[in-house]
């Protein structure tokens, strides 16, 4: 994988650059869909590519390993050819799902231990076995093990949490130099930095990381319990000391807002499954703010659903009959919003980089920011 920086902008430590890999080009900064079981949901291929068009969507270790299973996908020829997706694709080790699963894990050096949320079997993901897996699934970007700490962990875990991450990655470092891709084309490997809200340990990670030289970088355990202005400080601590010159990807990373601020503070690559999952439940974000499609306003309102929106939905479909079909459990509205708000995050961090591009990012995102945040 390649990264070309662009451009900065003054009064501000956005960036605009081009991650080159073996499947495309990605401009960044940029918003990555969240495919988690090899599917955005309620998203077809063809509208992810031509109507948001998405320069690369996220897989997850945890979920393809346990289904549809490794066998599958290394005789579908991984996982582009498996799903028809052919641009690239990023995949989550599966720590996150791991520290999701607290009753049913635990973490000792030798990996992770944990139960298939499926079927209750035991399972072992060690720092090695997630970079096998993600060799087999074909990701373009492979991310390490980690350990996901609380946001609200004490120093004592936070510090402990850190060095088993440290070392976990110490060894999927290795494994991923001394192993090739199955598939014949380049495969990268992305190491992430843990630390909780504890500014030293950050420091002290972001270090660890940046000294293996790895393509890209990552800044995971952030938007899990801890306040909003501890996240953006902690983003601001790491990015004082990663590389210029490597992408830099805030994992799991949040509202409109929150990208907005994370691009402000250097931040090139963001997923989440916000756009998707509160799209399914009737929440829109829009260029003027968010809207509740269950709300009774909405009943008789015809205009459409965002005027001038990034969406062909957006003009095609009013906020009544979208209201109506989340009050008829209509599987369409469903898709209708998850249409929207992915179309909507691509627009936004492809107006982030266009104003990046022109030297007037600074001016335009504070005004954004006040508009996404506000309630309709």
């Amino acid at each position: 994988m390649d990264f070309k920086l662009e451009t900065t902008t003054p009064r501000s430590n956005a960036r605009a650059g081009v991650i080159t890999t073996d499947h495309g080009e990605i401009r960044t900064p940029v918003f990555m869909p969240v495919g988690t079981a090899g599917s955005v949901k309620a998203v077809h291929q063809r509208e992810l590519r031509d109507d948001i068009k998405a320069q690369i969507i996220l897989g997850n270790t945890y979920h393809l390993y346990l289904r549809p299973g490794l066998e599958i996908l290394k005789a579908a020829g991984g996982i582009h050819k498996f799903n028809g997706w052919e641009r690239p694709v990023l995949t989550d080790s599966g720590g996150f799902q791991v520290f999701s699963l607290s009753s049913n894990r635990k973490l000792t050096e030798e990996g992770a231990h944990f139960r298939s949320h499926i079927d209750g079997s035991k399972h072992l993901f060690t720092p090695e076995g997630v970079v096998d897996i993600q060799r087999v699934i074909g990701s373009d970007i492979m991310m390490a093990l980690d350990e996901c700490t609380p946001g609200d962990a004490d120093y004592t875990y936070a510090r402990k949490s850190l060095d088993l991450t440290q070392r976990w990655l110490k060894r999927g470092w290795n494994r991923y130099r001394d192993t090739e891709g199955l598939y014949g084309y380049r495969q990268t490997f992305f190491p992430i930095v843990q630390g909780c809200v504890y500014p030293e340990l950050r420091r002290e990670a972001a270090r660890f990381v940046t000294d293996l030289g790895a393509d890209g970088n990552a800044i995971g355990g952030l938007a899990v319990g801890e306040p909003t202005e501890k996240m953006y400080e902690m983003i601001e601590v790491v990015n004082e000391i990663l590389p210029q010159d490597k992408p830099r990807y805030l994992m799991g990373v949040g509202t409109p807002a929150n990208i907005l601020e994370g691009i402000d503070r250097g931040v090139d690559m963001f997923d989440c499954v916000m756009p998707t999952r509160n799209g399914r439940n009737g929440m829109l974000f829009t260029r003027n703010g968010i809207m509740n499609m269950r709300n009774r306003k909405w009943a008789d309102d015809f205009s459409p659903l965002d005027p001038g929106g990034a969406a062909w939905v957006d003009e095609v479909y009013s906020k009544a009959y979208v209201r109506h079909l989340f009050v008829a459990n209509e599987i369409l509205g469903m898709q209708i919003a998850s249409i929207h708000n992915l179309a909507f995050y691509l627009w936004l961090t492809g107006e982030a980089r266009r104003h990046i591009i022109a030297g007037d990012f600074a001016e335009w995102k504070k005004e954004m920011v006040e508009n996404v945040t506000r309630r309709l």
